[in-house]
């Protein structure tokens, strides 16, 4: 059976960080482990404080998974400090075999402390990013990495390539927080833009932990794949996978108590 790694923030309430990646995982049929670089307070109203794990701490955590478990996709969320996103692109450098699927978590959308500190930015673009086979970012978070407003599809795609450009092999800047009648995320890979429309559900930041659910989805679709390398026609099918879902699970969230619902995949 082929493992899903993920490395990132422990949310409490279950509903984002590691928590939701290892129900992604499970949704795909990979198995799922688990680094915790961030410790929060967090549940599915706020986010109250976060705390970053050492360097040392994640990379043996990760290094003992890598050693023995059959990992073959890693999904890295929320890191906190520079230096772990140093520490972790170092290690993934040793590892390209493997598929890895960065999610850019900075802020919470809800709670005032920071998923990774402001001078750690410039760490993730130019260290970890290059290591990934895909980025997924928001429209803010897509601003912050490549310094243009994204406001709107054209600028999602403008977004897209230039992250590419920077050095991950596809980007997926999601449209949840664009304009327009349609929620479109924007896929760059192999120098062609690719737009996947979804029906908008209305349900606003009604639900907690889309992004890192996305991502975990896609991480954990690349794991179940026979083949070790990852081409345009594979990511594309895993993104579309994920998407759907997605999509799925997002029109069925399950109220958990707090302000905000969760993903859960009740048929995947």
């Amino acid at each position: 059976m082929p493992c899903a790694l993920a490395i990132g923030g422990l949310d409490p309430g279950g509903g984002a960080g590691v928590l939701a990646d290892l129900r992604a995982f499970a949704a795909t049929g990979a198995f799922g482990g688990a680094v915790v670089a961030v410790s929060t307070v967090h549940s599915t109203s706020a986010l109250e404080s976060a705390r970053a794990t050492g360097a040392r701490e994640i990379i043996e955590q990760a290094r003992a998974v890598l050693r023995h478990q059959r990992v073959k996709a890693v999904k890295v969320g929320a890191l906190g400090t520079r230096a772990n996103v140093m520490a972790v692109a170092r290690l993934l450098a040793g590892h390209p075999e493997l598929a890895v699927v960065l999610d850019t978590p900075m802020l919470p959308t809800r709670g005032r402390s920071r998923l990774l500190a402001r001078d750690a930015v410039v760490a993730l673009r130019t260290k970890l990013l290059p290591r990934a086979t895909l980025v997924t970012v928001n429209a803010s978070e897509a601003a912050t990495l490549v310094g243009e407003e994204v406001r709107t599809p054209g600028e999602a795609h403008d977004a897209a390539l230039a992250l590419v450009g920077m050095g991950a092999f596809a980007a997926l800047v999601k449209g949840g927080h664009l304009q327009g009648a349609s929620a479109t995320d924007v896929l760059a890979v192999g120098g062609e833009v690719i737009e996947l429309r979804a029906r908008r559900l209305g349900v606003g930041a009604g639900v907690h932990g889309t992004g890192c659910t996305l991502a975990s989805l896609v991480a954990g679709r690349l794991a179940r794949r026979r083949n070790a390398r990852v081409d345009r026609d594979a990511l594309v099918a895993a993104v579309r996978w994920a998407k759907r879902v997605h999509h799925a699970a997002l029109a069925d969230a399950a109220d958990v108590g707090g302000a905000a619902r969760v993903l859960v995949f009740r048929s995947a």
